[in-house]
C-alpha cells in the first residue's frame, strides 16, 4: 500500500530527479509522490521464484525480456510511474520521453500482493494499468495464501479473469509467452502459505 510522503504537488521532472537521489523507491501519480513499502520474506521469495521461472522460459528462444522490480514503468495516459514486481516486454523497448530508463510498453505485468496491497493491486492500480495499450496480461500472485489470477485483454479491449489457481499442484499459463508455471515452483521456500485464496485485507 502506498503512503504519501508529502502534500506538495510535484512535476514529473521533480519526481524523476528526486528518485535518482533517493535511497528508496516511490511511485508518482498526478503530482503526488508515494513511498513504496518494503516486501515481506514471502513476498520477496515469491517474486524471486517468479523471476527465475519466467527467466528460464524466456531463454528458450522467446522474443521477450523480463525485468525485476527495479524497473520503472510509466503510463503517459494517466501519469503513473511505478515499479511492478516483474515486467515482461515483447518487442523493442519504448521509453518515456522524460527518462530514457523508464519503460512505457510492458506486455505482461506481474504483481505479488501482500497485506495492505491487495485492494490497490486488484482495483485502482489495475485500472491504471489498463491504459497501457501494449499490456496483454496482468498476473496477481498472493503472498499470504496460495493463489494466482491471470487477467487478459480481449480483442475488443475488455479485461477478463482468464485463469485462476489455488492449489500447489495447479499450474497457470502466461499466454503472451506461451509458458506454463507450476504453483509449487512459485511458492517454493515460502513460510506458512496455505492453499486457497484469501484476500490479504481479510
Amino acid at each position: 500500500m502506498m503512503s504519501a510522503v508529502a502534500q506538495t504537488l510535484y512535476s514529473e521532472e521533480d519526481y524523476l530527479q528526486m528518485e535518482t537521489k533517493a535511497g528508496y523507491k516511490s511511485e508518482y501519480f498526478r503530482g503526488e509522490i508515494f513511498m513504496m513499502a518494503g516486501g515481506t520474506p514471502n513476498h520477496n521469495r515469491i517474486k524471486e521464484n517468479v523471476s527465475i521461472e519466467v527467466g528460464i522460459a524466456l531463454k528458450k528462444g522467446k522474443s521477450c525480456r523480463s525485468y525485476s522490480s527495479d524497473q520503472r514503468v510509466h503510463i503517459p495516459e494517466n501519469s503513473l510511474y511505478t515499479y511492478p514486481d516483474v515486467v515482461l516486454v515483447c518487442g523493442p523497448n519504448q521509453y518515456s520521453q522524460r527518462d530514457i530508463n523508464t519503460i512505457t510498453n510492458p506486455s505482461v505485468i506481474i504483481e505479488v500482493i501482500s497485506q495492505g496491497s491487495g485492494a490497490y493491486d486488484r482495483g485502482d492500480k489495475f485500472r491504471l494499468y489498463r491504459d497501457i495499450l501494449s499490456l496483454r496480461e496482468y498476473v496477481l500472485v498472493n503472498s499470504l495464501n496460495v493463489g494466482v489470477e491471470i487477467y487478459r485483454r480481449t480483442e475488443d479491449n475488455h479485461w477478463l479473469l482468464a485463469q485462476d489457481a489455488y492449489k500447489l499442484s495447479d499450474s497457470v499459463t502466461i499466454s503472451t509467452i506461451d509458458t506454463t508455471l507450476l504453483l509449487s515452483d512459485l511458492y517454493s521456500g515460502t513460510d506458512d502459505v496455505k492453499e486457497g485464496w484469501i484476500t490479504p485485507e481479510e
